[in-house]
């Protein structure tokens, strides 16, 4: 799969998605004679299909209350342990990794918070009993295995499981990817308690000659001053974590929050959690064989960042992390043995 792991975007700022995970990804190939621009005499051509729904895996909507979602369950009886997947600032609801994910044996939700259907169009604020009515849907699904499930969040999504982790029940095992241990972006609450957000100064952005961001130096430590707010009370959490970290993000410092994350639950006597960290890996640590995204649109700074990486060594992470995300949570969702 290197010609679809080594692909580059046509246009700038793009990253390879795909929207619609019933139809398979097409990709097709064009052999020519020698290199350059414009290319020589078309030798051969293929095409190549990559498919998302493996056999036997159910797609079914959800419009639940106000939950807005995709779950996906693997072929058998079951019940299956249980998993609510969560991408960042990009709203909307993506479904690859959840379809590709419950393959392995898992009930996936694909969960939607903002900018999606009746869904606020905006993060202005996130409020956690959105995300606790759909724990609650999946702990009373009759293919879902209790007796608690698991989160998987990327980015911002990252720092939202951290929070549903540290103030809800129901949760067993949180995995993150490049994810904050502070509260970063919105404002979160939680019934009568308020998370506010890290502070940030853009005077630490870098542009190169292109107009292209590095912010990964603008955020505010957390660990300092009124900032301390805005740190994730994870020590409440009553679930294992793994953190999957790009060493070569440049959105934010993911190890220095994943270090971060790990010296608090130890500190109060929690077990310490699960981390995987990846040089030569940037921001948008997908599974297997997605392009490397090296620098894209940013919705909450309004212009193009960069992101990380070197495509080779991004493209080991990504094979590398997918396996340890499935076992990390085939391991603490089998039972009442891996309970706390």
């Amino acid at each position: 799969l290197g010609l679809l792991w080594a692909l580059q975007p046509q246009k700038p700022f793009w990253r390879l998605v795909e929207r619609d995970v019933q139809s398979p990804f097409l990709l097709q190939l064009e052999v020519f004679d020698g290199h350059g621009d414009p290319p020589g005499q078309l030798l051969a051509q293929a095409q190549h299909e990559l498919g998302f729904m493996s056999d036997g895996v159910q797609r079914v909507p959800v419009r639940e209350g106000r939950v807005r979602a995709t779950l996906f369950l693997p072929p058998g009886d079951g019940p299956f342990p249980g998993i609510i997947d969560l991408y960042g600032t990009g709203g909307g609801l993506p479904e690859y990794r959840a379809c590709l994910l419950a393959r392995y044996g898992f009930a996936l939700m694909a969960l939607a918070f903002y900018g999606y259907e009746d869904l606020p169009k905006e993060m202005k604020e996130v409020h956690l009993e959105y995300f606790e009515e759909a724990i609650n849907y999946m702990l009373q699904h009759r293919q879902v295995k209790g007796p608690g499930i698991g989160f998987l969040g990327h980015s911002k999504g990252g720092d939202l499981c951290i929070s549903m982790a540290s103030f809800l029940k129901g949760i067993t095992a949180t995995a993150l990817i490049n994810g904050s241990v502070a509260n970063v972006g919105t404002v979160v609450r939680c019934k009568d308690i308020t998370i506010p957000p890290l502070g940030a100064n853009l005077k630490r952005v870098k542009k190169d000659e292109f107009g292209i961001a590095d912010i990964s130096d603008a955020l505010n430590n957390p660990l300092e001053g009124p900032d301390q707010q805005s740190f994730i009370p994870l020590e409440k959490a009553e679930c294992r974590f793994l953190f999957i970290v790009g060493k070569d993000d440049r959105n934010w410092k993911s190890e220095f929050f994943a270090v971060e994350g790990s010296k608090r639950l130890q500190a109060h006597g929690k077990e310490k959690p699960e981390i995987a960290c990846y040089p030569g890996a940037g921001q948008y640590i997908e599974p297997p064989f997605f392009p490397m995204c090296a620098a894209s649109m940013h919705l909450l700074v309004g212009y193009p960042v960069v992101c990380g990486g070197e495509p080779k060594a991004h493209c080991e992470a990504q094979v590398d992390a997918w396996q340890r995300i499935q076992a990390f949570f085939h391991k603490h969702l089998s039972g009442t043995a891996n309970r706390l």
